[in-house]
């Protein structure tokens, strides 16, 4: 059998790059930091070419095979985008731990009131809300956790490969701890905040109850907020550090 040329094997190693491309692309359009409304579509899509052709060399052998059937190649190619965009929920959910750790602390010290736009949440989020997630951001692309996220991207071709289905019942299952994981991890950081809470609101009870004529409620709002953000200001870095933790071992539980 006569050698292959180059120009041959080009239209199979387009349909590869395709395919590597479908995954890769729809994890980073709802991954957190990539899929920011304040990064154009065009820039969303120049990274995600640019990550594709930077993991060509190590997950290439990984495709090729499915790019060999043409017949099934739509359908091959319709799995993996929904399996790349449910990989990047998955850390989405996770990483929407710190946006509901904000607006907890916000109704603990009475800033539910001041709102931002926040497109990740959907609309409009407390202030404390949108800036923990800006936070959390800046601190996973500090301490390199984003790393863990593309070697998750790297890991997925082992656990789901290229033209198989995962298992419905297992992703999600899969989707509902991530949810209550992250449910948990947000409530964790926020506990300081909620005991805060229950004590400064406990101590303006009995002080309407010792003195009714007094709106206590009224005059004590300002005390709480300058208490409250205080204490978030001196919490909030541990609360930065303890979330990214959390996200890199639940990376490498999930992927390891």
């Amino acid at each position: 059998m006569p050698p292959v040329s180059v120009l041959d094997a080009l239209p199979v190693e387009a349909t590869a790059f395709l395919l590597l491309f479908a995954r890769v692309g729809a994890v980073l359009m709802v991954l957190p930091v990539f899929s920011e409304d304040a990064i154009p579509g065009r820039i969303r899509m120049m990274i995600a070419f640019a990550m594709t052709i930077g993991l060509w060399g190590l997950l290439s052998p990984a495709v090729m095979p499915a790019a060999r059937d043409v017949q099934a190649l739509p359908g091959i190619l319709m799995i993996e985008l929904l399996t790349g965009l449910g990989l990047g929920m998955l850390v989405r959910i996770f990483f929407l731990a710190m946006a509901t750790a904000g607006s907890i602390i916000s109704l603990q010290i009475g800033m539910t009131s001041a709102l931002l736009a926040d497109a990740q949440q959907g609309g409009q989020a407390a202030a404390l809300s949108k800036f923990l997630s800006v936070a959390a951001s800046v601190m996973c692309m500090a301490l390199l956790v984003h790393h863990l996220w593309i070697a998750a991207i790297v890991r997925s071709y082992t656990t789901f490969p290229v033209g198989g289905l995962p298992a419905i019942g297992d992703f999600t299952q899969l989707i509902l701890a991530t949810a209550g994981r992250s449910l948990a991890l947000a409530v964790s950081l926020a506990a300081p905040m909620i005991v805060y809470g229950i004590v400064f609101n406990t101590a303006l009870g009995l002080s309407a109850r010792l003195a009714p004529a007094i709106q206590v409620f009224f005059v004590a709002q300002p005390l709480n907020l300058v208490f409250g953000l205080a204490l978030f200001a001196t919490l909030s870095g541990a609360m930065m550090t303890a979330f990214a933790g959390s996200m890199a071992s639940w990376i490498q539980s999930v992927w390891g």
